[in-house]
């Protein structure tokens, strides 16, 4: 098993795990990539620092107290700052990068969200975020917007997030909670079997995410 020291958080993508299978409908999926940005006059780019950007993702049981904890890690991305203020950014996870709460990659539950169960890693290794506003609600504090692309699935996000430019750094703290149903995550999903009791997996994601850029 190995371990990975971690500094800072962000984005984006995972959830949690237990047994038993069953069919699930397909539906359509539209693709989306993570393409690097080109900065109006005036504005600035600055780059992700992947070692100090990763997301922490829980995901729980729909009853009871029994939930998962890990981390996930961002492979490139960048930001767009005009005078201080968040304009845009792309920021693209590396689902191989999958750890429990431990930082330990080789173990069952790793495993099982990495198969088509979860976020059929094989088929389709990178979840993607494009950043597309923020605006204003206190201080740093913001309500992010952009596109959210999981299994090559693309939907619409909305979250509040801390957002801080100062010596040439950006940091983004926020927290994003999705439906993952919407990205055709459906194990486990009381929308779509029957007779799980507490066995049933919430359907909420919950993700905590730290974006360190520079220029």
């Amino acid at each position: 098993m190995k371990k990975q020291s971690i500094k800072y958080l962000i984005l984006i993508i995972a959830p949690f795990i237990f047994g038993c299978r069953g069919p699930v409908k397909e539906e359509n999926k539209s693709n989306a990539s993570a393409k690097s940005l080109s900065p109006a006059i005036g504005n600035e780019k600055y780059t992700i620092d992947t070692k100090g950007s990763f997301v922490v993702w829980k995901g729980s049981n729909l009853i009871g107290s029994n939930s998962h904890t890990g981390y996930v890690y961002v492979s490139k991305g960048e930001l767009i700052i005009e005078n201080d203020q968040l304009m845009g950014g792309t920021a693209q996870v590396d689902m191989n990068t999958i750890e429990d709460e431990k930082h330990e990659k080789d173990n069952g539950l790793v495993e099982h969200l990495k198969d088509p169960d979860f976020f059929d890693v094989k088929k389709i290794p990178f979840s993607t975020i494009v950043l597309n506003k923020a605006v204003s609600i206190n201080g740093e504090s913001k309500e992010v917007s952009g596109n959210l692309t999981i299994k090559g699935i693309t939907q619409p996000v909305t979250f509040p997030a801390k957002i801080e430019v100062k010596d040439g750094i950006v940091k983004i703290n926020g927290r994003l909670v999705i439906d993952r149903t919407k990205w055709n995550v459906r194990y486990k999903s009381g929308k779509f079997y029957d007779l799980l009791a507490d066995q049933t997996i919430s359907d909420s994601i919950e993700f905590h995410i730290k974006i360190v850029a520079k220029k």
